[in-house]
């Protein structure tokens, strides 16, 4: 039971390479595939972290995976769906630029002995991410094919069940990226005594 968490956040960290294989397949069977691979990564991600706190099994190395996994996982994702074009770059960029962020403020904080915790933007962020990717990859797996503003997605207007899912799917990821920004506005403002020398975050 001790290794069962890391266990956990290692399969998610593995599932990340045939999640990407699949989206880059771009179709329409490769995609409902990746969304199986994907509620199966989700549900170990929800599990890991229940199963470490229940019976107290939580250790710097199953941090650093369940951290690493997370990351990698939807970073990896997302890099994907703008190398086949289903979402524009700006939208990586900037959810991959905040993960960089916060991982530096981090890395900061804990070399003072200081730990910054998860804020609540941050939460939300990484919940509006894993429902939009998931509908993202469900709607394409079903067949939607639906234009949306700011490079999302590629069609015409929503005509199909799965086109109004793909739709409500990039309006999700639109709103995680206003999540996204702040919540590293939230996680710098929490470091800024780091940052301007002070050695409280």
């Amino acid at each position: 039971m001790r290794n069962v968490p890391n266990i956990l956040s290692l399969v998610r960290l593995l599932l990340t390479v045939p999640l990407v294989v699949l989206i880059l397949i771009n179709t329409p069977a490769a995609y409902l595939w990746a969304t199986a691979l994907f509620v199966i990564g989700s549900i170990t991600d929800t599990l890991d972290g229940r199963i470490a706190r229940r019976y107290k099994l939580v250790s710097n190395l199953g941090i650093f995976l369940d951290l690493t996994a997370d990351k990698v996982y939807v970073a990896a994702a997302l890099v994907a769906f703008t190398q086949v074009g289903v979402v524009p770059a700006w939208i990586t960029i900037i959810i991959i630029t905040r993960e960089f962020i916060v991982s530096g403020l981090r890395s900061l904080a804990a070399a003072r002995g200081v730990v910054i915790p998860a804020g609540r933007w941050g939460k939300q962020k990484t919940l509006f991410t894993l429902i939009a990717i998931g509908g993202i990859l469900l709607a394409l797996g079903l067949g939607g094919h639906t234009a949306f503003p700011l490079g999302l997605s590629t069609g015409g207007a929503p005509q199909t069940i799965p086109d109004y899912l793909l739709a409500i799917s990039d309006a999700i990821l639109l709103l995680a990226v206003i999540w996204t920004v702040f919540s590293a506005v939230e996680y710098v403002r929490g470091a800024w005594g780091l940052l301007t020398g002070g050695q409280r975050a």
